[in-house]
């Protein structure tokens, strides 16, 4: 239980359906869904859609979407991969004749095909039971009407405006009157408006055919990238076999290659053989192994994980406990790992869960990558575009190399936990490569301390970057000295870290309980 003294917030409770997302509009207009009869795959398109317009830094209609679904709460893990693709005159010797050693961030060379809107027309109608121009009207409401600017997204938006200068698009739009729009100022995006309510009409043709694509296609183009309108066209997400690991008596599940959700569940498996309920909760020990298995995890991840479409990626062999038996041999509790330096991105993204009324369970993730993704925008679309291929390497022995249709290393995870073949919960953490740190971070805190979704949220995170540990300031001074004594260079996190939600379903009591990061402005709510 919180101690009532000291600021914070409960965790939101109810019994019939609830939704967490980072953002107050999305949160309401997807639970006035449910309330009208949608079920929690309309209410997760829903709130991602009005996310698209009221966090334009983190999220758009021009990004990519993971979701995991469970229908009734208990049975399979469906799992949706909706990345986009890189576009198919992409081939490495093109990068490699004109000197590229990486892909430019706010490049058209950093797009990829957004598979964002077509992995909501599958999803809705292969399981949503509203029709999708109700579905988009909050978020073509906001958009052409205007919203507020909440906190968290003005102070956002304020870093990316050297960006967004470079666009002239982004700056006529993003920047009005030449500014960088504050909390409290309502923005709105008509262009942005008119491409919803093409979707609404049209489906996914209203996005990847027509005027939206060929808008988007002329903005790449115009900036030197490789895309055509028959990239656009055949555009497609996928359902996808979902991996597993078991930890503290729970199944984590997660998205399988090209997304690092595997890292996660390896961090998972070098920590189950630690006794970390033994452990104080907030103290240098428990932080410091899981800044070591992270470590070992995404060493992993950086070498191995890639397009399991166009490379070779052994997930049975990276999750089997032989392998994590192995790794974990290398952790000592006393000190830090002789390893090298690894340099971690933020993201700016929005994640959400939703449980409904029939306990059906979604964890849904849609992003633009950076903040406000490669920084270019269609002039007549408004979409903001990606920058999901700055995850490609121009390294041909490596196995996420660029390539004609291949999907990039992915840092957007969906989590889901079960516990004896029912949703304990929908879970999740944003915050780019931070994330398989924060998805774990969160879930031992439920799992081995026994923290309310809430509770397991707000509490104090450390990272690892660029050969030190992050934390944030309420990770007190004592703990800082502890993980200096083990060998970490320890700083303070310059932002902080990560951005996550969560619901829990207690079958036995018939209740939901959600907990939403202050981090962010968001909220769960239920009813």
């Amino acid at each position: 239980m919180r101690d009532f003294h000291f600021p914070g917030r409960s965790p939101a409770r109810a019994t019939e359906a609830m939704v967490a997302t980072s953002h107050p509009l999305a949160s309401a207009a997807a639970l006035a869904l449910l309330r009208e009869g949608g079920n929690a795959i309309d209410a997760a398109i829903c709130a991602a859609a009005v996310l698209a317009v009221v966090e334009p830094q983190s999220t758009g209609i021009g990004g990519d979407v993971f979701c995991l679904y469970v229908p009734g709460g208990e049975g399979e893990v469906i799992a949706f991969n909706g990345a986009g693709r890189a576009p198919s005159g992409a081939h490495v010797d093109w990068y490699e004749e004109r000197g590229f050693q990486a892909i430019p961030t706010d490049s058209a060379h950093a797009v990829t095909i957004p598979g964002a809107v077509d992995a909501w027309c599958r999803l809705s109608a292969d399981h949503g039971r509203t029709p999708l121009e109700r579905v988009l009207a909050p978020a073509i409401h906001y958009a052409w009407n205007g919203y507020v600017v909440q906190d968290r997204v003005g102070a956002d938006w304020s870093d990316a405006r050297a960006l967004l200068v470079r666009d002239e698009t982004a700056a006529r739009i993003f920047l009005p009157a030449g500014a960088v729009p504050k909390a409290g100022d309502v923005h709105r995006q008509p262009e942005l408006a008119e491409s919803l309510r093409r979707i609404a009409r049209h489906g996914r043709g209203g996005f990847y055919e027509g005027e939206v694509a060929e808008d988007l296609v002329s903005r790449l183009k115009a900036g030197g990238g490789l895309h055509t309108l028959e990239d656009f066209a055949a555009a497609q997400g996928s359902y996808a076999a979902p991996v597993k690991t078991t930890y503290r008596g729970a199944e984590i599940w997660q998205m399988p290659p090209s997304n690092q959700g595997l890292t996660a569940l390896l961090m998972l498996n070098l920590l189950s053989g630690f006794d970390l309920a033994g452990l104080d909760p907030l103290g240098a020990a428990r932080f410091h192994l899981e800044i070591e298995a992270g470590r070992l995890a995404y060493q992993v991840r950086d070498a191995l994980v890639a397009d399991p479409g166009q490379a070779r990626v052994d997930v049975g062999g990276i999750l089997s406990k032989t392998y994590a038996d192995r790794l974990r041999a290398r952790i000592a509790p006393d000190r830090a790992l002789e390893l090298p330096h690894a340099v971690m991105e933020p993201s700016d993204t929005v994640y959400l869960s939703v449980v409904d009324a029939d306990r059906n369970a979604v964890s849904f993730i849609n992003s633009t990558y950076w903040s406000f993704g490669s920084g270019l925008v269609g002039p007549k679309s408004g979409v903001v575009l990606q920058n999901r291929g700055a995850g490609f390497r121009i390294d041909r022995s490596h196995p996420n190399c660029i390539a004609a249709g291949k999907q990039p290393l992915h840092t957007i995870m969906p989590g889901m936990a079960m516990r004896d073949g029912r949703v304990l919960a929908p879970f999740g953490v944003m915050g780019g490569d931070y994330q398989p740190f924060g998805n774990v971070h969160v879930l031992t805190n439920v799992l081995d301390y026994g923290m309310d979704p809430q509770a397991a949220i707000d509490f104090p995170r450390a990272f690892h970057n660029r050969g030190g540990a992050v934390v944030e300031r309420s990770v007190p001074p004592a703990v800082m000295r502890g993980l200096q004594e083990r060998g970490h260079l320890v700083g303070i996190a310059e932002e902080a870290l990560g951005g996550g939600q969560m619901i829990v379903i207690d079958w036995d009591r018939g209740t939901l309980t959600g907990g939403s990061d202050p981090r962010k402005d968001g909220l769960a709510i239920g009813y």
